[in-house]
């Protein structure tokens, strides 16, 4: 597939790519070595700047409601960047993480920023000021990502290394409800690996979130992509996987910009990128009212919480039942019936929409619109972004 290169902007890897709701549409980029990079719409620099830390910038993500606001991690800190004047930051938010930050995200009002990093735990900052709300630690391992649920602001998820997914409300600091999803893999009847593809355990790369608010997706080092729904009470409802890549899957992003939420882009570590319409997936469906439902699957946390290894497999979480009542977004009912949708892999016969190969590993993939176009921003091991479109999907 014909790619557009938007070159010049960096010497270094790019590592990160985010794109501004506002009516400019600018689009930032971070690579290794502090560099950040903002574009215009034609893919022109507009302006280029080295963070004094010399830190790789790991994420890179516009405010929604100012979009003059831009926020990129780079080591511990998290830097606000003015992008219509890249001169230096605006503010530096000092200590936003315990150890080196992986991924951001803001919720749609621009008020909070999540910061998920390698020491396993998830801080919640107020914004402006950055003053820390929550610290969410639950993880074992190193959280690679982080993102809020749309229309739902107490709302977040995270995943990690620890092969775990977690939903958070942040009127407390312990999960919603928790997924293994390595359990969930072994569970899985008939469960294959491509052929050619290596036993990979499913550490959770990356995540994301349908802008209805409630079907979640997650790239893991296993290959597939990972999906949830999330039904009333925030409950877990429902769960299965695509088989969307032959390496590792390091990137999954819902586009907001088609007829329908359920348009999923993945890029992994074999070079490809698809491009998948899930409106039709057991998840995502409502399910039939004739099919036999699932036997509840309560799990008990651990008491205990050693370092995980990469190789360690967290035990089943799930918290135990409330019976105070709260109000329905803010619910919790800890102990859910998931319905594990042994067949979700094979709903996709005909795989994804569209699939090319981009020809190296994918470090981000960002879906947007350049000039009213819908397209995708891919980064990788250059210093150069790639450009496809989809007009005509």
């Amino acid at each position: 597939m014909a790619s557009r290169q938007w070159c010049e902007g960096h010497s270094t890897p790019v590592l990160c790519v985010g794109a501004s709701g506002g009516p400019e549409g600018l689009l930032a980029s971070g690579s290794e070595e502090g560099e950040v990079t903002v574009w215009n719409q034609e893919g022109a620099v507009l302006a280029s700047l080295r963070l004094p830390s010399g830190d790789d910038v790991t994420s890179a993500v516009f405010s929604p409601a100012a979009p003059g606001l831009l926020y990129v991690s780079h080591g511990e800190m998290v830097s606000v960047l003015d992008p219509r004047s890249l001169t230096g930051a605006v503010e530096e938010l000092q200590g936003a993480g315990e150890e080196e930050i992986n991924s951001l995200a803001l919720n749609e009002t621009g008020s909070a920023l999540a910061v998920a990093d390698d020491s396993g735990v998830v801080r919640v900052l107020e914004l402006p000021g950055g003053k820390v709300n929550r610290t969410l630690r639950r993880h074992t391992n190193i959280v690679s990502s982080v993102a809020f649920r749309p229309l739902r602001p107490n709302n977040l998820v995270s995943a990690g290394l620890d092969m775990q997914v977690m939903l958070w409300s942040l009127q407390k600091t312990r999960p919603v409800w928790t997924l293994n999803l390595q359990e969930m893999a072994e569970e899985e009847e008939g469960h294959q690996q491509k052929a050619g593809q290596l036993f990979n355990p499913p550490l959770a790369h990356c995540v994301s979130v349908a802008t209805c608010g409630n079907v979640l997706a997650c790239a893991a080092e296993d290959g597939r992509v990972h999906l949830m729904r999330v039904g009333s009470g925030s409950k877990l409802d429902q769960q299965g996987a695509i088989k969307a890549h032959s390496h590792g899957a390091s990137q999954a992003h819902f586009l907001s910009f088609l007829p329908h939420p359920y348009w999923l882009v993945t890029g992994g570590n074999d070079g490809m990128v698809a491009l998948w319409d899930l409106s039709q997936n057991p998840v995502v469906t409502v399910e039939d009212k004739g099919k036999p439902q699932a036997a509840p699957v309560h799990r008990r946390r651990p008491k205990a919480r050693a370092k995980a290894k990469l190789q360690s497999q967290a035990k089943p979480q799930q918290a135990k039942e409330e019976t105070k009542k709260e109000r329905e977004e803010e619910e919790v009912e800890e102990g859910s019936s998931v319905d594990q949708s042994p067949g979700t892999e094979e709903a996709l016969k005909s795989g994804p929409k569209l699939s090319f190969s981009h020809g190296d590993k994918v470090n981000w993939v960002c879906p947007t619109l350049l000039r009213g176009e819908p397209s995708l921003v891919v980064a990788d091991q250059s210093p150069n972004l790639s450009v496809y479109s989809l007009a005509g999907l």
